[in-house]
Order: C-alpha cells, then sequence, then structure tokens
C-alpha cells in the first residue's frame, strides 16, 4: 500500500507538477513545428537549458531540466525506446538521446556565460582576488563579456553537432505522430495563466539581471555603483534581491512569502562550503610552496607565444576533469597555473581562464560533472554516446578558446 505524502510534500509535489507540464508543453509548442522539426524542437529544448544555467549553478539546472525533457520523451512510444527494432524505433531512440545530451551540455555551456553558472567561474574569481589583490578584479560584466561569446560558439556547436548525428531525413515524419502542436497548446491552455507567486519571481529575477549588468559598465560610463562609491558589489545585488523574497507574500490566504527558512534549507548550501574549501586548497598550495614544485612541470612554457598557452592550460584542465568533478578540479588546478603565470612572466589570467574554462569542458565520462550523472542516470544514453558527442564539443571548446582569449579576453581582462 503507497505511503501517504504529508500535505506539504503533496503541495510541493504538486507545484513540481505543473512547473514540468506547462514547461515542456511551452517549450515543445513552441518550438516542435508543425509537421514536427526536430532540429528546432532541439533549438528550444537546448537554448531553454542554456539560458536557465545562466543564472543558476549548472547542477541545478541540469536536475530542473531534465523532467522537462523526459516529459517530452514520454511522449513517444516507450516499447520503442525500449528495444523495437524497427527503423522508426531507431529514430526515436537517436532523437531521445539527443534531447538528454542536449540538457546535460547546454546547462554546462550556459554555465560558463556567467559567474553565477557554475562554482568553477566563482572559484576562479576568489582565487583571482586572492592571489592577485593589487590587480582589478572580475566583475558580472565583465566575465559575460567574455563568457557569452565563448558559451555562445559552444552551444552552436552543440546544436550542429546534435541535428548533424542524431536527427536525419525520416526523424520528423516519425515524430510527428506523437508530437501535434494544436493538442499542445489545448493542454496548455487548461493549466492557466500564471500565478502572481510565479509573476513576482519572474520580477525580482529579472530586476536582479539587470542590476548584474549595470553595476559596472565602461570606464566612460561607471553604472550605478558609483552612488555607492564603488562600496557594493555582485554580492551585495545578490542578498538585496534575495532578502525580498523573504518579504514579498505569494498571493495566498495563509500568508506565505515568496520563500521561507524552510524551503532555503534545502538549497545545496554544500557547494558554498566546497568553494570555501577550494581558497582554503588554494592558500595551503601556495604557502607550502606545491605550488612552486608542480608548475616546475609546466616550465616548458616559458616564450611561448599566447596562442600556445591557452589551449595547453585548457587541455591540462580539461583532461583531470573528466575524472573529477569541474569545481574539484578548477580548485586544484588554478593554484598551479597562477604560480606558473607569475615564473614564466606572462599574464596569469592567460593560463588561470584556461583552465577554469577546460573545467568545464567535461564533455566525455559520467565522472566529470553531477550534470553528467544525472544525463546518464536516466537510461537514454551511454558513455559511447557521450564520448562520441562530447568530444566534437571538447575540441571545438579548446580552439574557440584559443582565438578569444588573446583577442576578446585581452581586451576584456586588460591583459595587453
Amino acid at each position: 500500500m503507497p505511503a501517504t505524502l504529508h500535505p506539504d510534500q503533496q503541495k510541493k509535489k504538486l507545484k513540481l507538477t505543473l512547473f514540468r507540464s506547462r514547461s515542456d508543453k511551452q517549450i515543445t509548442a513552441l518550438f516542435c513545428g508543425d509537421p514536427v522539426k526536430p532540429h528546432l524542437l532541439l533549438l528550444g529544448i537546448c537554448g531553454t537549458t542554456m539560458f536557465i544555467s545562466m543564472w543558476i549553478h549548472n547542477t541545478p539546472c541540469t536536475v530542473m531540466m531534465m523532467p522537462v525533457a523526459t516529459g517530452i520523451l514520454q511522449r513517444l512510444p516507450r516499447d520503442e525506446l525500449e528495444g523495437g527494432s524497427g527503423s522508426d524505433a531507431r529514430e526515436v531512440r537517436r532523437f531521445s538521446k539527443a534531447v538528454v545530451l542536449g540538457v546535460v551540455y547546454a546547462s554546462a555551456i550556459g554555465g560558463m556565460a556567467t559567474l553565477t553558472g557554475t562554482g568553477a567561474n566563482i572559484i576562479l574569481v576568489g582565487m583571482w582576488s586572492t592571489y592577485f589583490p593589487e590587480q582589478h578584479p572580475i566583475t558580472f560584466s565583465s566575465w559575460m563579456s567574455f563568457g557569452l561569446p565563448m558559451s555562445l560558439v559552444l552551444f552552436v556547436a552543440l546544436w550542429a553537432t546534435l541535428c548533424l548525428m542524431y536527427c536525419s531525413k525520416n526523424t520528423g515524419r516519425v515524430l510527428s505522430a506523437y508530437l501535434d502542436r494544436s493538442h499542445l497548446r489545448r493542454e496548455l491552455s487548461l493549466l492557466g495563466p500564471m500565478a502572481f507567486a510565479e509573476k513576482m519571481v519572474l520580477a525580482v529575477f529579472g530586476g536582479l539581471i539587470v542590476l548584474w549588468m549595470t553595476r559596472s559598465l565602461t570606464n566612460d560610463i561607471p553604472g550605478w555603483a558609483v552612488l555607492f562609491d564603488g562600496k557594493v558589489g555582485d554580492g551585495t545585488v545578490t542578498i538585496m534581491m534575495a532578502t525580498l523574497l523573504f518579504i514579498i507574500p505569494s498571493g495566498k490566504d495563509d500568508g506565505e512569502k515568496l520563500m521561507d527558512w524552510g524551503k532555503c534549507r534545502k538549497l545545496q548550501w554544500h557547494i558554498i562550503l566546497l568553494l570555501g574549501a577550494g581558497f582554503a586548497i588554494a592558500d595551503g598550495f601556495k604557502a607550502s610552496g606545491l605550488t612552486d614544485i608542480l608548475s616546475s612541470g609546466l616550465g616548458f612554457l616559458k616564450g611561448a607565444p599566447a596562442l600556445a598557452i591557452a589551449p595547453v592550460a585548457c587541455l591540462f584542465s580539461g583532461l583531470i576533469t573528466e575524472f573529477t568533478s569541474d569545481d574539484a578540479t578548477t580548485t586544484l588546478v588554478l593554484p598551479l597555473l597562477a604560480e606558473l603565470g607569475k615564473s614564466i612572466g606572462v599574464h596569469p589570467l592567460l593560463l588561470m581562464v584556461p583552465g577554469a574554462i577546460g573545467a568545464q569542458l567535461s564533455f566525455l565520462l559520467p565522472t566529470g560533472s553531477p550534470g553528467n550523472v544525472v544525463g546518464f542516470g536516466t537510461g537514454y544514453i551511454t558513455i559511447k554516446d557521450m564520448v562520441v558527442t562530447g568530444m566534437p564539443l571538447k575540441v571545438v571548446g579548446v580552439v574557440a578558446l584559443t582565438f578569444l582569449l588573446p583577442t576578446l579576453g585581452s581586451l576584456v581582462f586588460g591583459m595587453a
């Protein structure tokens, strides 16, 4: 006999079900086409995942978007997903792989675009200010000026790879039998309009993005932070907007707020502890002299051109990250690269940025990141699928970084 859920658990489950139902129907109805166009549907799924991952950590983004993706796949015949031998069954299985891989990789790619997208970027900012406090800090807007173009290049490569490898001329015909736009729109209309709480969270979220982007603009246009003599940072804005969630009512009769401490306790606080541990390990590496010993192995880069230094650092980090999490890789690699930059006489960011980006190119194995584990755990993909699809993305990432860092990165971070 199934266990009875507590009323609060039932309420939470209903909210999550409504979100997933609304999300998968909106994405499918907007992008599927009539008849179904698989490449546009993949664009909608991957694009939505990438955008969300820009503003929240990529692991929660994957956890949130994977049920939306699998909700779309549940409209396809289960017998063909599990072992049908016909051509239609193969098309369904191939498209299902593309959807799951798209969510996993788009989440990782979107996280590169902003400081809030992944812990690796936050670790980079923390270690940069720790090792080089006299240097100009990396801000939200400066990193996004470099990270967003990098992410867009990888996103185009992801979409092209999925379309070429997993979509054929027959895919649209097969999917059209199960995905109908008019039917999806009728189901979506039954969910009703956005609730007051959803609108308020969206408004707070939009305000947070605007404040992040306008705090510091250019040398000629300082941004709103000048009103406070530059004594406010991105963290100040985040705390202020998060506080509003505890104040604004959700529109319920019982006086419920958009956020309360009961929900807040369930956040992934271990990520914060991991970041703090990373800073402590970095100081330990520096104080013990271990960075000098380990960085000597990369001493051959002394005198090498920028076009050679960046890809080597990216590949070095990208190899390690396939066997450990991206945050752990960034924590271990960045102290070495920071000391190496000082010892060989190059700008440290020419090594540290590739180290942080390379740690996020964990596309080949499930062990590379928690997001990979989430996708692998769905049962739709295998390790072979990840290797075959992830290898081209890894190559594109290294090549894109090789050309973007000495050009755009030099302008954004002042490495000239």
